[in-house]
Order: structure tokens, then C-alpha cells, then sequence
């Protein structure tokens, strides 16, 4: 059952940290020189299927906290830790029941590219993971992995569009988890904002990613909808409902986070 414990690892260190929660897909934009941004968000997913005659449910939560400093004007460095937990029930019985910190991230995204005029802005989010994560517990992969993401956002006036293309490469300390998962992860994503006034925003999110395990053609694709409203012009709450549009993606997911920006 180690799998499933790896696979909510798997996604902390794959995913990058979200920018505009509880969006998937990351934008462009940085905090400018000197500003915070302190993000606490909180995910539970579950999904449920039938096999041979028994009933397999999982269910996994996350909680995690991101941290984001504006080294200058744009450029931001940004770290993130999640705590993670999951449980896996064949019919009544627990067969897997693992929880602790997940491995940690830092990354440096440059927007190296703006237009004023066109409303259009590519950044560069270049990161590293960190194993302090249990590997044994399958709560992170055991070594330092790295990747990048490329992202690009267009403004349309209220409308706001976000694309993200990824790569992950992943080290794994145990033999086992090697044999059995890719280490190339790759994956793509779509994102619309839609601004109905200064304090209240509906997003939506799709996106597809390599599959963890080896020689499995199914590769986890999603779809999200959700709300993000400020309080403050520095302080937002945020709400998503997250889908799976096939069976390597869990079947739903409920999305909660709080952000809080100063200098």
C-alpha cells in the first residue's frame, strides 16, 4: 500500500508553491522588493473504488504552509513545508495509516519578461526539494530532487489567463520506490481568473501530469473551480472543489487557505 502514502508526497514536491490558491497552475506575479507573503492552506481529498469484490477507499489530507519573500522588484524566493496524512481502508479494515511533515521546497521565481502594453508577463520558477520527509513512511522520496516551471499569464481586462509547463526530476533513496516509479514527471496546466469586483475572484483550473507509476498510461489529469475573496487588499480567503478527470487523480477534493501579504 506504500504507493498511495507516496503519491500525496509525490505531489508536494512536484507541484509548485501556489501563487493565487487554491489554484494548481502558478501566475507571474512577485511580491516586489521586500514583500511578504505568508500563505496556510489545507487540502482533503478521497476516492473510492471496487476491486475483486472489496471496497478500496483513500482518503488524504494535507496542510501546508508557503512563504514568500520578494528578493526584488521580480524575483521572489519561496519556500513551503506541508504536513501530509493518509489512510487507506479495504472494506473495514485500515491496511495504511501514515502522517508527518512531507518534504520541503524552495524555489526562486524571475518574471524575466513584461509587457505593459500587451498585459502579457513570463516568469521562470526554478525550485528544489528537500527530504525531510520520513521516505520510510513514504512521506517524501528520500533524496534532493529539483525542476522548473515555466508560466505565463495574460490579462484580459476582468479576465485573467495563466499557463504552466513543468518538469520534476525525482531521486528516490529506496530501492523499492525506484524500481516501481518515474523519475521524469512532467506536466501542463490552465488557468482562468475572473475578477467580479476589487474583493471577489472565480477561478478555474485543468491540468495533466506524468503518471508516478512506472509504465502506467493513465496520467492524472484535474479540474478545479473555486473563489478567492479579500477582506483586505492583503488578506484573502480562498475555496476550491478539486476533480478527477480519470482514475490516477483522486475523485474529489476540498481546498481551503488563508493569505496575508505586508512589507
Amino acid at each position: 500500500m506504500k504507493q498511495y502514502v507516496m503519491a500525496a508526497a509525490l505531489l508536494c514536491c512536484a507541484a509548485p508553491a501556489y501563487a493565487a490558491y487554491p489554484l494548481v497552475t502558478d501566475d507571474t506575479g512577485t511580491q516586489g522588493t521586500g514583500g511578504w507573503q505568508v500563505e496556510c492552506t489545507t487540502g482533503f481529498s478521497s476516492n473510492s473504488k471496487t476491486d475483486g469484490g472489496i471496497t478500496i477507499k483513500e482518503r488524504e489530507n494535507e496542510a501546508a504552509v508557503v512563504v514568500s519573500y520578494g528578493v526584488a522588484q521580480n524575483i521572489d524566493l519561496v519556500a513551503g513545508l506541508p504536513y501530509l496524512w493518509h489512510q487507506n481502508q479495504e472494506d473495514q479494515l485500515v491496511t495504511a495509516d501514515e502522517s508527518g511533515i512531507g518534504d520541503m521546497t524552495v524555489e526562486l521565481k524571475w518574471r524575466f519578461f513584461e509587457s505593459e502594453k500587451n498585459g502579457f508577463s513570463l516568469a521562470l520558477k526554478p525550485g528544489i526539494s528537500l527530504p525531510t520527509g520520513d521516505a520510510d513512511k513514504g512521506l517524501g522520496v528520500g533524496r534532493v530532487t529539483g525542476g522548473a516551471v515555466l508560466i505565463a499569464t495574460k490579462e484580459l481586462g476582468s479576465l485573467t489567463l495563466h499557463a504552466n509547463a513543468g518538469y520534476h526530476r525525482n531521486a528516490y533513496e529506496l530501492d523499492e520506490d525506484a524500481a516501481a516509479s518515474n523519475k521524469d514527471i512532467w506536466s501542463a496546466s490552465l488557468a482562468g481568473e475572473y475578477a467580479f469586483s476589487e474583493k471577489l475572484r472565480a477561478v478555474a483550473d485543468i491540468g495533466i501530469e506524468t503518471a508516478e507509476e512506472k509504465g502506467s498510461r493513465t496520467h492524472p489529469a484535474f479540474v478545479l473551480g473555486g473563489l478567492i475573496y479579500s477582506v483586505t487588499e492583503n488578506f484573502d480567503f480562498d475555496l476550491g472543489i478539486k476533480g478527477g478527470l480519470n482514475d490516477a487523480e483522486p475523485d474529489t477534493a476540498l481546498l481551503l487557505g488563508v493569505a496575508a501579504r505586508f512589507n
